[in-house]
């Protein structure tokens, strides 16, 4: 019998892996896929991203060659994002791991945000703030 050894993980595929794999990357990318964005875009279509996630997210897909910030020279200045070559490239794996996620992956079920209270009425306030300073200074209570 022959000797047997683990399978290796590649360097390159782990890198690539931990770089589209990080929380709103995908996102980000799957978004500029369809369309060159602004800022506010972005942010407007990935639900509950930060504007400073956001920001950290695009310098990083920037810095790898993924992603260009185009300065168009308007008044006011407008400042888009693109998917350079490099990042246009990943279409065929976004593709795939949505095809994947529309067979394997449910959604999720929507939060429901818990009933509204009524508000209390301006009385009801007033009445609650003078019974407790009623009960702070009351005859017979020590105030020490």
């Amino acid at each position: 019998m022959g000797q047997t050894h683990p399978p290796e993980l590649c360097g390159r595929f782990h890198r690539a892996s931990e770089l589209i794999g990080r929380r709103w990357t995908g996102a980000i990318i799957y978004v500029l896929l369809r369309a060159r964005c602004r800022f506010a875009t972005l942010r407007d279509a990935i639900p509950q991203i930060t504007d400073r996630m956001l920001s950290e997210r695009l310098q990083e897909l920037e810095q790898e060659g993924i992603v260009e910030r185009i300065v168009v020279p308007e008044t006011p200045i407008r400042v888009e994002y693109e998917l350079t070559r490099k990042g246009r490239a990943l279409t065929a794996a976004m593709d795939a791991i949505a095809a994947w996620a529309e067979k394997w992956v449910p959604l999720a079920p929507e939060v429901s945000e818990p009933p509204a209270r009524p508000a209390p009425s301006r009385s009801a306030g007033r009445g609650r703030a003078r019974a407790a300073r009623r009960s702070r200074t009351a005859p017979g209570r020590s105030t020490a």
